[in-house]
């Protein structure tokens, strides 16, 4: 693949990645709307290993304290950290049972230009509702088993493209009544589980395949996207801070209905 194509498609899922818009969405559109060919699962996967390291590295003291609340919970310790641990896994597991069975789906239908458009559109109004009228007064460290259950369950919904993972967590936790910051924050933190999977999942179909342009490829574009999402995470950071999601959920109404109209309109299928 040109090198040119590569860093396209870096910077798109570097800055797309732990924003509420679906990189997923993003990635599938590029080659859409430019004629290229379409980049496949394995460099989708390998753009978001490294989104991966980006949010590994930024949130570092979140990562060690679940590294040592793994250990403390095999003890039989409680803790903060341990509950991070414990409410990561309990989120996690819900996309893990959907992926498997919707996983012979990915390269086929939900990569539909009009499945896209309109999870764009439908879940970037569920992101403004939920965020304009929900109580913000809840932080991590509140979080019950039931809410990562909820917030994991709804995770399953990334599997269709243009739904987005970081936005329909971050949707789901600001309906529980977590904070903005800590909406983004724990959706992100579940990244992390479901990203190393992906990952490993492509690091075999590479090994078996032997297709060493395409290993050169992926390490390219990892590289590159693990920049522009650390650009992208600490942007996002101080803007919830102090402000809110609604700008994020107009772009998604936006594209969506322009997806519409190319689709309906123009021809676009």
């Amino acid at each position: 693949m040109p090198v040119f194509h590569l860093v396209v498609l870096a910077l798109v899922q570097g800055i797309t990645e732990f924003l509420p818009i679906s990189s997923s969405a993003h990635l599938i559109l590029v080659p859409q709307f430019t004629d290229w060919p379409d980049q496949g699962l394995t460099i989708d996967i390998a753009l978001h290993v490294g989104t991966l390291l980006a949010v590994m590295v930024y949130f570092w003291r979140d990562v060690w304290m679940m590294f040592i609340g793994f250990f403390r919970m095999l003890i039989g310790r409680k803790g903060k950290d341990v509950g991070l641990v414990v409410n990561i896994m309990i989120a996690t597991l819900p996309v893990v049972a959907g992926g498997l069975l919707l996983h012979q789906y990915a390269e086929g239908a939900f990569r539909s230009p009009l499945i896209i458009a309109w999870t764009t559109l439908i879940f970037g109004i569920l992101l403004f509702v939920t965020d304009h009228f929900t109580m913000t007064v809840r932080r991590i460290e509140h979080m019950s088993f039931g809410n990562a259950f909820l917030i994991g369950l709804s995770q399953i919904l990334s599997l269709l493209p243009g739904t987005s993972r970081a936005g329909i967590t971050m949707t789901t936790a600001r309906a529980l009544g977590f904070e903005r910051p800590e909406a983004a924050r724990f959706s992100m933190l579940l990244s992390i589980p479901t990203i190393i999977g992906a990952g490993t999942l492509a690091f075999l179909d590479l090994t078996e395949s032997g297709n060493i342009a395409l290993g050169r490829d992926a390490l390219i574009v990892g590289a590159l996207s693990f920049i522009a999402a650390m650009c992208t995470i600490t942007v996002m950071m101080a803007w919830l801070r102090r402000a809110s999601f609604a700008p994020f959920a107009a772009y998604r109404v936006i594209l969506g209905l322009g997806l519409l109209y190319w689709i309906y309109f123009k021809g676009g299928i």
